[in-house]
């Protein structure tokens, strides 16, 4: 099986062949700047030496192998720019999986930000958005599209068997292909390195057709035909001076008086010539590339492939129309190209014949490359992980949750434990209780954190993992409010009492849940009766979950709800440091930690 660790070597080495190259090809650039400078220079002193001394023919022979020369070297020299930037690129796609392998977050791309939303049932509790997050370390999207699925899949609160299993499928094709989603990238970062706009580009399509009068069109190739005809005739003298000039006239003035129906026109060209560029960079290598090897794949880029003209040259089409509206754009050009011809009212009428083609194609099109980009980033995320493994998702009367070795993704490897864990029943409930800085929060996140990951179809970091469908709800980083004047303990009440709620609500699945010190804004004994009341409420109830504690008068709940079991972590006081070992052990914690910190820390303990 293949290892972390040759991962790591597999990419350090190819960063370093690549810098050796890109070292290489820029002593090879200095070379070609030089031979043209000096090109230049030699050409310019024999000129001047064979315009004084020698015959004219000289003196053109002389600049003619000059021109040539220059020009032969320029485009070797371009050539070599292109395959560096190339190289450039490919570097920072693998100095940017480095990064991701060794949770280097500065070097890694941050997604587009977006606000969480503060009533989610796990989003903020388990990192999954925002910077240093899961989403943060997965996403590789070139749409804001395909970031934003891949966020809906973390985020989902309902999870659908077949969806997940398709996209496990899928995910599971695409992880070995390292070089089509290398190659899918750098295809799209030699365009750009702004992401498309897929919502603007649909947005432009979805539009109706403008209603402009039919009639138009052909009435303007008439004028512009016919003051042609009269331009040269005035020349030749065979019609008067003054039928061109009037013609002419109408022209112009019917053309100002109907500009409106394209004034539009105008504004979405350069809009179109973008991000026609970045969307046939994509296409073009989907359509080309050969998904026979792996069906579900090529079930999903069908599109891409039964379309009767290639996805790419349909959408070059579009460009070219957008690039002939572009040319209007300069003063002098729009004065030319109209007064010869309607030439913003042809581009208006290709322009909305080619739209009218698109509409029905290229919505489809999006929506496979935004669910590819998302698959594409569960699968770089197995890729740099082959000792994850995919998970098995169980549909059945049997409710559980089985785990071995599970740890948490965003913790560095080096400083992650993981830990065997299960819950075998429908209403069981894990009691964690533990000293400060022992891992209780940190576990239940990583409970979370796996389902998250197993129910959008990536692989989860442990070796085996089984689960049933499970709707997941979280109350571990709560928050006071001060702008809806909330206290600490009243939006913990609050995030509670929604807990409880979607327990008791009537649903398919079970609910999934994991509470981190429960009620700990209120005092100690508040805290203890209410917190005995609120897991009561909780055992034996259409759910499962883990909750972590400092009480440990908790613990004896166990002793009369059968569905409790006790867990704890540990730790030890070695040569005067706290020292943990973040391990899972069965039964109730047998020490506290608190006075100890506090004397370590240098402050008075009794």
């Amino acid at each position: 099986m293949i290892k972390r660790a040759s991962r790591l070597t597999a990419l350090r080495n190819q960063i370093q062949k690549l810098e050796a190259r890109l070292e290489k090809m820029e002593q090879c650039s200095r070379r070609f700047s030089l031979a043209r400078l000096l090109i230049f220079l030699g050409a310019t002193g024999l000129c001047i030496v064979a315009n004084y001394f020698l015959p004219g023919i000289f003196y053109w022979l002389i600049v003619s192998l000059g021109v040539v020369a220059f020009n032969i070297v320029a485009y070797f020299h371009r050539r070599l720019e292109r395959s560096a930037k190339r190289h450039r690129l490919w570097r920072q796609i693998k100095s940017t999986q480095w990064a991701r392998l060794q949770l280097d977050w500065p070097a890694i791309p941050q997604p587009p930000e977006q606000a969480p939303e503060r009533d989610h049932p796990f989003e903020i509790d388990l990192d999954i958005t925002g910077n240093k997050s899961l989403h943060h370390l997965l996403n590789i999207a070139v749409t804001d599209e395909g970031s934003a699925r891949l966020k809906n899949w973390l985020l989902a609160t309902a999870p659908e068997l077949r969806s997940i299993q398709k996209r496990q499928t899928l995910v599971q094709e695409l992880a070995p292909l390292s070089r089509f989603r290398d190659k899918l990238l750098l295809r799209f970062a030699e365009v750009t390195r702004e992401p498309l706009e897929g919502k603007k580009f649909l947005h432009w399509l979805r539009q109706p057709h403008r209603r402009r009068r039919r009639w138009l069109l052909p009435l303007f190739s008439f004028l512009a035909l016919l003051n042609i005809v009269l331009f040269k005739s005035t020349h030749l003298n065979l019609v008067p001076e003054y039928w061109w000039p009037l013609t002419a006239l109408v022209y112009v003035t019917l053309y100002f008086i109907y500009a409106n129906d394209i004034a539009a026109l105008f504004s979405e060209a350069t809009f179109l010539e973008e991000e026609v560029d970045k969307l046939k960079a994509i296409l073009l290598y989907l359509e080309s590339y050969p998904f026979a090897a792996h069906k579900k794949l090529a079930e999903l880029c069908r599109p891409f492939k039964d379309s009767g003209q290639r996805p790419s040259k349909q959408l070059q089409q579009l460009k070219a129309l957008a690039a002939a509206v572009g040319l209007r754009m300069n003063p002098i050009m729009r004065i030319i190209l109209n007064a010869a011809l309607p030439w913003d009212w042809y581009c208006a009428y290709f322009l909305e014949r080619q739209k009218a083609k698109l509409a029905n194609v290229v919505p489809q099109w999006l929506e496979v490359c935004f669910e590819l980009e998302a698959l594409n980033a569960l699968a770089n995320f197995a890729y740099l992980n082959p000792e994850y493994a995919f998970p098995q998702i169980i549909a059945g009367d049997d409710i559980f949750l089985q785990g071995q070795n599970i740890g948490h993704p965003l913790i560095p490897t080096a400083q992650r434990i993981a830990n065997d864990f299960f819950l075998n029943k429908i209403g069981e409930l894990a009691m964690i209780t533990g000293s400060n800085m022992s891992g209780k929060s940190t576990f239940l996140k990583t409970l979370g954190v796996n389902l998250c990951l197993a129910y959008a179809g990536g692989p989860v970091c442990a070796p085996r993992l089984q689960a049933s469908l499970f709707r997941l709800f979280t109350c571990i980083q709560v928050n006071d409010s001060l702008t809806d004047g909330f206290s600490f303990f009243y939006a913990e009440v609050r995030r509670l009492q929604a807990l409880l709620q979607a327990l008791k609500n009537e649903h398919e699945f079970p609910l999934f849940f994991l509470i981190d010190e429960i009620f700990r804004g209120t005092n100690n004994r508040e805290r203890l009766i209410g917190s005995r009341a609120y897991i009561r409420a909780l055992a034996g109830q259409k759910g499962l979950g883990a909750i972590s504690t400092h009480d440990l008068e908790l613990t004896k709940l166990a002793e009369t709800l059968p569905q409790i079991h006790n867990y704890h972590f540990r730790e030890d006081v070695v040569d005067g440091k706290m020292l943990f070992d973040y391990k899972l052990h069965d039964g109730p914690c047998p020490t506290t930690n608190a006075l100890k910190i506090m004397q370590l820390a240098g402050l008075p303990v009794e």
